[in-house]
């Protein structure tokens, strides 16, 4: 479930996830690690958003799409 942007939950986010689709599992972890700093860097421009709730707070967690990639300009294929 993709949640909108929410400034309140945004203050009380203690951890990020990223979830990567199986067709871009070939990416080398050092790109990976790349691209989620600069998803996690701008969340409130995330297609496929979503805060899950935690204990002490809430995680984000962005869901990486084609579109998301295109956005950062980066070409899979």
């Amino acid at each position: 479930m993709s949640n909108e942007f929410d400034p309140y939950r945004e203050a009380l986010v203690l951890e990020q996830w990223t979830v990567w689709p199986d067709a871009l599992e070939h990416l080398p972890a050092a790109d990976k690690q790349q691209l989620e700093a600069q998803l996690h860097a701008a969340p409130k421009e995330a297609a496929e958003l979503a805060y899950v709730r935690t204990h002490t707070g809430f995680a984000r967690q962005i869901t990486v799409t084609e579109a998301e990639l295109a956005r950062l300009g980066v070409k899979v294929g």
